[in-house]
């Protein structure tokens, strides 16, 4: 998880505990023990930075969830795509803007994609995988496999058009 100082850091990490701990409650109501070891072994899989660039040469999957503006976007992903590594799948949360233009900062448009998460997401087991026309079928379905593997419920949405003028 990156962020952009330490104290956000440990905020969402505390957000995260919180939603876990209402889960473990629920789905380990007959074993607090155990829900408490759900608990703290999900929290230990979470490594928090405040450099992107310096975690993102070792990771197979980025999902960006950063504010919904273009310019942005497109900054973010031209620096990520420096230092990641080449079989490194980037995906964007965006509601609003077009994948195929937040893709085009980048020199991996084959593995690059939508990944919606609805909200709020330890709830909402929806998730829709967007495939653009340069998104490979390997980078969809290792979206799709990767939506199952979090429990979710992922849908297909067709790809967008992009017009050029």
């Amino acid at each position: 998880m990156v962020d952009q100082t330490e104290d956000i850091l440990a905020k969402s990490k505390k957000g995260i505990e919180e939603s876990l701990r209402k889960v473990a409650k629920k789905k380990f109501a007959e074993n607090l023990k155990a829900g408490d070891e759900f608990v703290e072994k999900t929290l230990s899989t979470i490594a928090t930075s405040t450099d992107a660039a310096s975690v993102v040469h070792s990771t197979d999957l980025v999902v960006e969830a950063i504010v919904e503006n273009l310019k942005v976007k497109n900054e973010l992903f031209k620096r990520l795509d420096k230092f990641a590594a080449e079989h490194t799948i980037f995906a964007s949360n965006t509601s609003s803007l077009q994948i195929t233009s937040i893709a085009n900062a980048t020199t991996r448009q084959d593995r690059f994609a939508g990944l919606h998460f609805f909200n709020p997401v330890p709830v909402m087991k929806l998730v829709e995988v967007i495939k653009t026309p340069m998104t490979s079928q390997k980078t969809f379905e290792s979206l799709v496999d990767f939506s199952k593997a979090l429990g979710k419920h992922p849908v297909s949405c067709k790809f967008e058009l992009t017009v050029l003028y």
